[in-house]
Formats: C-alpha cells, structure tokens, sequence
C-alpha cells in the first residue's frame, strides 16, 4: 500500500536508541491531508520509519490534560 507524506514540521527528537533510531515529535501531512501531530521512530538517515500514532490538535491536547494528571 502506498501513501505519501511530507513532514511539515519536525518539532523534537523524545529519544534515540542505541542504533541511531530516533523517536520524534512532528507535524505530518499524510496522503495530502491536513497535517497532525505524529510519533514514530525514524532511522538515522530519515528513510525508513516505525509504525506510530497521529494525532489531531484535541487529540494531542486530551492526552496533554491526562498526562498532566498523571503523577510520573
């Protein structure tokens, strides 16, 4: 299955394993689409990803009021 994406807006790298993976926080516009918050692991170079979550603005921000409750 094909789709296009072009990452908008990369906002920040969360982690990176020990092989250069790096687990970032981006804006993607997935097949032309609106862009959404998106976090997925990327390889080093930027060609291959992981399977991950996008999210709308709500979205993101209902997980930002739960996170905020969270005692971590």
């Amino acid at each position: 299955m094909a789709f296009k994406y072009e990452i908008t807006e990369r906002i920040a790298v969360l982690s990176t394993n020990s092989s250069g993976w790096e687990r970032q926080l981006n804006m993607i516009s997935w097949n032309d689409h609106e862009p959404k918050y998106d976090i997925r692991d990327w390889s080093p170079d930027g060609s291959k990803m992981s399977k991950g979550i996008s999210m709308t603005k709500e979205e993101l921000a209902a997980l930002k009021g739960i996170l905020d409750e969270m005692e971590l």
